[in-house]
């Protein structure tokens, strides 16, 4: 197919009515579509239905005989910590089992590091006079905001295909005022590339960062593959504690798009002195998480396999609406050179790249045809995306009959509001 770019005037013309009319014919079906949010879908969640009869009358005791109804046991009950160890990669002792939000825990951990410092701190950060993250780019906006709100300074980082580009993060860090990185390690929110082993590494060695830099390390894709392949990524806290930063990382999971989003567990990890300073301040925050959702998911998913067993089930709900996604964009777009998209092996999104100032008319136009998307620049600090390009997707939550339809009408907008901005281009250059 040629190119929008290279088409003539005739050919441009014809392909930009033909455009229009396609998006009027899905603007008057009157649909109300949503696709901003990764939400899972109330299939998935059905997936879970059986906990809530869990744990049942009686059933609250814990293997080592403890009380789950009663206060205490702040770290989480061992066999819950002992079933999540793969999926933090972390030793069960090196675990903290919070309550259902992982976001909840990033934040404490930033709050806490403004009035107290982390271990490694020579006051606590607030006190420091500028305070700066890493903010790979596209990223998650949820991230963003937690900076923003308590005024962290967002240096963007640019991703590779292979996670963040190390070049750029290992020169940024000699800055002393970075104190912080945001890193989804699994198929990333909302690129869905996944670090390579050389990226880990390079993170984790890194020595002109400063004692008490802290990688975000938000493993929230963990076990949500898309394909019967279970990618790994390599094992961070081992590697920082070979490299000599043992401290360095603040590992994040939780069972959000796992098991039900709203009553979900969610976990910290890292080294013993992190787990001593957050467990520190978290004894004064709370006497202790909810024990008998903790026994609760350990009925339920058992064991590792357990898990494994219903994240293929997450799976097979899943993969084709991202498939319908992917038909549909390659149809009307494939060569056209109006975008780029990815085609992610798991996770939740699915990240497009348009032509340069074309995103925010995509939105608009998606609006008015009924199909609510993320806003143009979530995917990058402050809301500012510099060349109005990327467009995240997310086909989890509607139904499949939802996602196609939603897909022909993403991809309708995205092809008008490229043929329209190349015929914008010319009169401008023939003026």
């Amino acid at each position: 197919m040629t190119t929008i770019a290279d088409r003539s005037s005739t050919d441009l013309a014809d392909l930009h009515a033909r455009a229009r009319v396609a998006y009027e014919a899905f603007k008057a079906r009157g649909l109300k579509l949503d696709m901003t949010r990764g939400k899972p879908s109330p299939e998935q969640l059905d997936l879970a239905a059986g906990m809530l009869g869990l744990a049942g009358n009686g059933d609250y005791v814990t293997q080592a005989g403890e009380d789950a109804r009663n206060y205490g046991g702040q770290q989480g009950i061992a066999e819950v910590r002992a079933l999540f160890t793969h999926l933090l990669d972390a030793p069960a002792d090196q675990i903290v089992v919070g309550d259902n939000s992982s976001l909840a825990m990033m934040h404490d951990s930033i709050a806490w590091a403004l009035l107290t410092g982390v271990p490694g701190s020579a006051k606590p950060w607030s006190k420091e006079s500028d305070i700066a993250f890493l903010c790979p780019v596209p990223g998650y906006d949820r991230h963003f905001a937690l900076c923003e709100a308590y005024g962290i300074r967002m240096i963007p980082v640019p991703m590779t295909g292979q996670g963040p580009d190390m070049d750029v993060v290992e020169a940024a860090v000699a800055d002393p005022a970075v104190r912080g990185m945001w890193c989804v390690p699994k198929y990333s929110n909302p690129s869905g590339e996944t670090y390579s082993d050389e990226t880990v590494r390079r993170l984790a060695a890194m020595k002109a960062a400063a004692p008490d830099f802290r990688l975000f390390w938000d493993n929230a894709y963990a076990v949500h593959h898309l394909t019967p392949e279970r990618v790994t990524v390599a094992n961070i806290l081992t590697l920082c504690a070979e490299a000599g930063n043992p401290d360095r990382a603040f590992v994040f999971a939780s069972t959000s798009k796992i098991t039900l989003a709203g009553a979900g567990l969610a976990f910290f990890a890292g080294s013993p002195d992190n787990v001593r300073w957050y467990l520190a301040r978290a004894s004064k925050r709370t006497i202790g998480p909810d024990k008998l959702n903790q026994l609760r998911h350990v009925r339920f998913l058992r064991d590792g396999a357990g898990l494994d067993a219903h994240m293929d089930a997450h799976r097979a709900l899943l993969a084709p609406k991202f498939a319908a996604v992917e038909e549909a964009l390659s149809r009307h777009l494939a060569g056209t050179g109006a975008a780029r998209w990815t085609k992610p092996e798991g996770g939740y999104f699915i990240t497009v790249e348009a032509r340069d100032g074309t995103a925010t008319e995509v939105v608009r136009l998606a609006k008015e045809a009924g199909l609510a998307l993320t806003p143009a620049g979530a995917t990058s600090p402050y809301g500012r995306d510099p060349r109005d390009s990327v467009l995240r997707l997310a086909p989890s939550y509607p139904s499949l009959k939802d996602v196609t339809a939603a897909a022909e009408g993403i991809a309708v907008c995205i092809l008008l509001a490229s043929v329209e901005a190349e015929r914008r281009t010319r009169e401008r250059n023939a003026a």
